[in-house]
């Protein structure tokens, strides 16, 4: 016969057991947590939430590729760049001007709202990787983190953004001059003195924004020099240089408006206190 002491004893061996919880200590919020940076990642945008976007004002946009890969200012591999930028664009989405460096590429594009910029833009990346990658015959990742974006909100921005992109290469070659062959330049009807017209088929769209089409020209500053040059980093801003055209322009509205000061108001004027 069983005594009471044993039934207890069995019935506690027959309870589960509660396991105890072992908290990790690894990780967290500390100096040096998370993944380690990279020589591609090094100059990699934050990953933050972009901004709405408004659909009246053009975006200048930076795509880095990763270390290692061939110039993209080689033909074969520019001929890829073109088709991606013309397959890129359409209703939505739209690439106004760009230019391609050897490792990274500027554009200035046209989008309805933030969710347009975005899938436009991806869908840049991956048409240009793959026609890279399939011109090249090679397999693997070609750009570098994220991609630069700067929106531009004034006529001043707008005509800078064009002289920064369409001039980049001036940056980078220093006996470079004129237009620049790899960029959408030789299509670029914006030049104070107008280089030959390209041969091939424009690759861009048409800017439909103000600021793309007629801002950048009747306040910015007017048309672009074939010699000027993109600021650098450490360079104060400075102020475009008239065009011929601009000022002209200035000129006549000034000549219009009424000289000296304006003239007394007719009838009996009301006489001030002593």
């Amino acid at each position: 016969m069983l005594r009471a002491e044993d039934l207890v004893v069995s019935e506690m061996a027959r309870r589960p057991r509660q396991l105890q919880l072992h908290v990790p200590t690894w990780g967290g919020a500390r100096r040096g947590a998370g993944r380690p940076r990279t020589a591609d990642r090094a100059s990699s945008v934050a990953h933050r939430p972009r901004p709405e976007h408004d659909a009246r004002h053009p975006v200048h946009v930076t795509l880095r590729a990763r270390n290692g890969l061939p110039s993209f200012r080689a033909p074969r591999a520019f001929a890829a760049q073109t088709t991606a930028i013309v397959r890129a664009s359409g209703d939505q989405f739209r690439i106004i001007q760009f230019s391609v460096q050897v490792d990274h590429v500027h554009a200035i594009v046209e989008a309805a709202d933030k969710r347009a910029l975005s899938l436009g833009v991806a869908g840049f990346r991956i048409r240009a990787a793959r026609a890279f990658n399939r011109t090249l015959r090679r397999i693997g990742p070609v750009w570098s983190g994220k991609y630069h974006a700067r929106v531009l909100h004034t006529p001043r921005e707008a005509r800078t953004a064009m002289v920064y992109v369409l001039q980049n290469w001036k940056k980078h070659i220093r006996s470079a001059s004129g237009v620049d062959g790899c960029s959408s330049g030789p299509w670029f009807e914006g030049w104070a003195e107008p280089p030959p017209p390209a041969m091939a088929a424009n690759p861009t769209m048409q800017a439909r924004t103000w600021l793309g089409s007629r801002g950048w020209l009747e306040k910015g500053g007017g048309k672009l020099a074939v010699d000027e040059r993109p600021r650098g980093p450490n360079e104060p801003q400075r102020s475009p240089k008239p065009s011929d055209a601009f000022v002209a322009l200035s000129r006549s509205r000034r000549r219009s408006k009424p000289l000296g000061p304006p003239a007394p108001a007719q009838g009996r004027q009301r006489r001030l206190p002593r």
